[in-house]
């Protein structure tokens, strides 16, 4: 069995630290009998109040530039993506070292979050978005930094084969990841899935960024 990376390991437990202490402390907010949330001020969004808000939110607060990228919806949410984190953060790790994995890490997180409010600004103020639930929808999720750890895993690794749950088959990390991200992408213009929109811009966000850093680092070098 493959040996988990420090970083890894401390990223995982922190993820699911903050999914379990948050739901126990603050709760998810309440609902009405249709289903809709119950808001009227900051407070009522009990432990989203850690989510991303666009920053002209009245929900905006400065910390959710960071805490967005720990906090999760569900157990599924955090599952699916705790596991990505492990399948191909572990070896990319072992490759590059502590120190430069958590800074590519990071900076693909914040990547997505840029991309992520760039796409928001643009379905606001350009694409007829412009409502209250629009604006008053958060990201959360630390799936913009999976992402981009999924393109490294797959240019350091193309042809690693990986095991699809329980399925008697394994396929190159090349073919699965780039169909991760063209479901993304798919989906992200509404195209197949749940039609999640900026946030789906926002995962391959992870992923443009933490390539455009992955070819900075091979013509320039690094220090990390």
């Amino acid at each position: 069995m493959m040996r988990i990376t420090d970083v890894v390991k401390h990223l995982l437990i922190i993820n699911v630290l903050v999914f379990f202490v948050t739901l126990l402390v603050w709760g998810d907010p309440a609902r009405d009998s249709a289903g809709y949330l119950i808001i009227n001020e900051f407070s009522d969004w009990e432990r989203y109040m850690f989510a991303l808000f666009f920053p002209s939110s009245p929900y905006f607060r400065p910390f959710q530039l960071v805490s967005h990228m720990f906090m999760h919806g569900d157990i599924g949410h955090l599952l699916f993506n705790m596991l990505g984190l492990f399948m191909f953060g572990t070896m990319v790790e072992m490759l590059w070292g502590e120190k430069r994995f958590l800074f590519f890490y990071l900076f693909c997180g914040f990547g997505s979050m840029l991309l992520y409010l760039g796409m928001k600004y643009l379905e606001l103020y350009y694409w007829g978005g412009a409502s209250a639930g629009a604006l008053n929808t958060p990201m959360l999720g630390a799936s913009g930094a999976i992402f981009g750890v999924m393109m490294a895993f797959m240019l350091n690794f193309p042809n690693e084969p990986i095991g699809i749950f329980f399925l008697p088959i394994r396929i190159p990390a090349k073919y699965l990841i780039m169909a991760f991200f063209g479901y993304a992408i798919l989906s992200g213009f509404g195209i197949i899935g749940g039609n999640q929109g900026v946030a789906d811009f926002a995962h391959i966000g992870g992923a443009v960024f933490g390539y455009f850093l992955i070819v900075y680092w091979e013509k320039y070098g690094t220090r990390l």
